[in-house]
């Protein structure tokens, strides 16, 4: 698996996924506050804007694969580090759900769909990885009843599409600047 990936790559997904793991704790603070007093797990309301990183993993190398491979080295950090967002041993599944929904929906609509990576793939890659990761933590913790998953989903999803949207912006402003090489 790995031999698709250059040095280069793999030094674009770590950092990737270690700004995903540095900014949760402060964005899930934040939506807590929010969630909170809506009953909604906070996960889902603030994991589209630590979800867009493994969706710019995939936009800046373009290799299937790239966002499973973030999502698994955010699981090997939480895991070691024992930092908050870390589910034991469930952390693989937990993480690494997110990246595969990712690279899934990215391989149907770019190589299947003869689809470009554009904004809109952008913005389905985050919303498929934030229901994904919200779904897994459901699985893992919450349990919640129909209606409240499915309150949880719908927020997950636009989260996720907002997470999706910037990660667009910031993949544009990386390319037009030449900030990563191809």
């Amino acid at each position: 698996m790995f031999k698709r990936f250059t040095v280069y790559n793999l030094i674009i997904i770590a950092v990737m996924a270690a700004a995903g793991i540095a900014i949760k704790p402060v964005v899930a603070s934040v939506a807590h506050l929010i969630s909170a007093p809506l009953m909604i797990p906070g996960g889902s309301l603030a994991g589209g804007l630590y979800m867009m990183w493994i969706v710019l993993a995939f936009a800046i190398t373009g290799k299937y694969g790239s966002a499973t491979l973030a999502g698994l080295v955010q699981a090997i950090i939480v895991m070691l580090t024992g930092i908050p967002g870390s589910h034991g041993l469930m952390s693989i599944f937990s993480y690494v759900s997110p990246g595969l929904a990712v690279d899934l929906l990215m391989f149907i609509l770019l190589t299947l769909g003869g689809r470009d990576f554009d904004r809109m793939a952008s913005f389905f890659a985050g919303m498929a990885a934030n229901v994904m990761g919200t779904l897994a933590v459901n699985v893992i913790f919450f349990h919640l009843p129909p209606l409240f998953l499915t309150l949880t989903i719908l927020v997950a999803a636009a989260s996720g599409g907002v997470g999706g949207l910037i990660a667009w912006e910031l993949f544009r402003v990386i390319k037009k600047y030449k900030l990563v090489r191809k």
